[in-house]
């Protein structure tokens, strides 16, 4: 049995051998016939195959280019989370405490760091911003505030009633000497038993809502410090903060002919509308303009607020530009009617009537001109008093009856600030003409301008700037009460009418009714004299092309305003696909 299945497996393996070598010379048959010997043929076919060869890599490099082609078209340069947007800024920061914010960068920096109870939107309106909600109540004497949820400082601890209304009594503290001081002097606040706050006014005000845009400070880091010296605390220096950026650090660089301070910033995760696009953000600060045009052409800082159009030419057009916008503010001539000179309002309709106020609105190019303390975009008034038109006879003639023996010389206050400082030296060459002997004094604008010339009224005439709002309210710069050194009738401007005609048009609701106080307090202003419109002045913002500042479409109140929509700034760009 094993013999013959021995031999049934030999005669397999024979088999399998024969068909192997049988495929094998069929196999190399079959390659000598259709390779080997049609190799010679190959020369016949060469043209034949070099264009088969081009028509394959013309195809490749078709679709290649098709790929790349369609693939830029659905993708786009974008800006992106990231990166630090640098701002020049002009003046000294003496403190970071935004309760004494003065100079425009340490407004820059309040604005920057600290969040308030309300603010002016995207609209140029009053809308919330810590607060969740703010009523008044049916005759706007009490307005009730509550605090949004999950409100935190920078280190950590909850933003809380009790830190409003400790911020607000600091305010209204004379020792404190703040700038939102006469917002809140007669303002009562409390907690009620919601939890909420409530502010009683000692009059009817329609737009409280405006004067809630104070920066909050945190009562568990100051809350123990003598509001004498609460400037001198450790908090005016690095401090807690609440606002869109948390403050970092501070470097101080020694330039030539003065000392630029970087304060850096980063994006706050807790900010109540959402943490910003830019990472960082670092504010700069100069002396000069001179020093904000030399940074900005150096490529050390990304924008600034603080030059005018008379600067265009002075930066780099290539890398920058320039966006005008118009603010609620007003230039004005201030005249300080407690002083011996012009304190009888017929010395002062003279002036008046001397001065070429349309050269001395030359000395300010691209401003809108302005004749009263009111703008069309805060109300629109029916009937407008005529101003007297210049004649220079007749203001001489009535200014050497009034003189008398007493000498004419005057104190010219400004700030070196846009163009205040060209438009005081035309207003002096004009009293000079006049027969004034005339001086100008040009301030730098921080504290110890607002305490010794402000508060002090150490001027005879004020060249000054000042916000009229989003919506009109101008007790605080006419009314009797705010002649004080912690009140902002910069004229010491005293009238029982205009007193009740203003705290009137406060009070009211019904606009028609306070269209009609304002257009007789028009009346009083052009007739007394305490102040001459000069021009509206514009916000002229130079920036990088390569970022992404304010929207066109924000309507700006305040310089400040720029910063309404900062969330989407941005200074970084990254290719994405679009989404279809």
């Amino acid at each position: 049995m094993k013999n013959t299945t021995r031999k049934r497996g030999q005669k397999l393996i024979r088999r399998f051998s024969r068909a192997s070598i049988r495929a094998s010379e069929e196999g190399k048959e079959h390659i000598r016939e259709n390779l080997i010997d049609r190799m010679p043929h190959i020369a016949d076919i060469r043209l034949l195959i070099l264009e088969w060869g081009l028509l394959v890599f013309a195809l490749m490099m078709l679709a290649l280019t098709q790929a790349f082609w369609f693939g830029n078209s659905y993708a786009e340069n974008v800006f992106v989370d990231g990166g630090t947007y640098t701002e020049a800024t002009l003046g000294d920061v003496k403190s970071l405490n935004p309760l004494f914010a003065t100079t425009s960068s340490e407004k820059t920096l309040s604005r920057l760091m600290f969040a308030t109870l309300s603010v002016i939107d995207y609209s140029g309106h009053p809308g919330i911003g810590l607060a969740q909600s703010i009523m008044p109540n049916e005759d706007g004497k009490v307005w009730t505030v509550k605090l949004r949820d999950g409100l935190k400082w920078s280190d950590g601890e909850p933003i809380t009633v009790d830190d409003v209304i400790f911020t607000t009594e600091l305010i209204k503290n004379p020792a404190v000497g703040s700038v939102y001081g006469s917002n809140l002097a007669k303002v009562k606040v409390e907690k009620n038993e919601n939890g909420d706050i409530v502010f009683s006014l000692p009059a009817a005000y329609s737009d409280f809502i405006t004067a809630l845009n104070f920066p909050i400070v945190p009562k568990h880091i100051l809350g123990e410090v003598d509001p004498q010296t609460l400037i001198e605390n450790n908090f005016s220096t690095t401090p807690i903060t609440s606002g869109v950026f948390n403050y970092n650090a501070t470097q101080s660089t020694a330039g030539a002919n003065s000392e630029e301070k970087v304060f850096y910033l980063s994006a706050n995760p807790d900010y109540y509308k959402g943490q910003a696009m830019l990472s960082s953000f670092a504010v700069h600060t100069y002396s000069t303009k001179d020093d904000i045009i030399a940074s900005l052409n150096a490529g050390s800082t990304t924008a600034t607020a603080e030059l005018s159009g008379i600067d265009v030419d002075k930066v780099n057009a290539a890398s920058f530009i320039q966006k005008n916008s118009s603010l609620n503010s007003g230039a004005f001539i201030f005249f300080n009617t407690s002083k011996d000179v012009i304190k009888n309002k017929e010395m002062r309709a003279a002036i008046r009537q001397g001065l070429n106020i349309d050269k001395i609105r030359e000395a300010a190019p691209a401003t809108t001109a302005l004749n009263y303390p009111l703008l069309e975009a805060q109300i629109k008034l029916n009937n407008y008093p005529a101003i007297p038109s210049q004649d220079i006879v007749a203001s001489r003639i009535k200014i050497d009856e009034l003189k008398g023996e007493q000498p004419l010389r005057v104190e010219i206050a400004t700030v070196n600030s846009g163009y205040l400082p060209n438009v005081a030296e035309e207003i002096k060459t004009e009293l000079q003409d006049l027969g004034f002997e005339a001086n100008v004094s040009s301030y730098e604008e921080n504290q110890d301008f607002v305490n010794n010339v402000i508060s002090k009224r150490n001027y005879d005439i004020l060249v000054y700037e000042i916000e009229l709002g989003a919506d009109p309210d101008l007790l605080p710069y006419y009314h009797s009460s705010q002649a004080s050194t912690s009140g902002l009738n910069l004229s010491n401007y005293r009238s029982v009418l205009v007193d009740d005609l203003l705290l009137g048009a406060r009070d009211t609701l019904n606009e028609e009714l306070r269209i009609k106080k304002y257009e007789s307090f028009l009346e009083y202003w052009v007739n007394d004299v305490p102040a001459i419109g000069l021009y509206q002045p514009n916000l002229t913002y130079y920036y990088n092309k390569n970022v992404r500042t304010f929207s066109n479409d924000v309507r700006l109140v305040t310089a400040l305003d720029r910063f309404s929509d900062i969330n989407s700034w941005a200074v970084t760009k990254a290719t994405k696909n679009k989404t279809p």
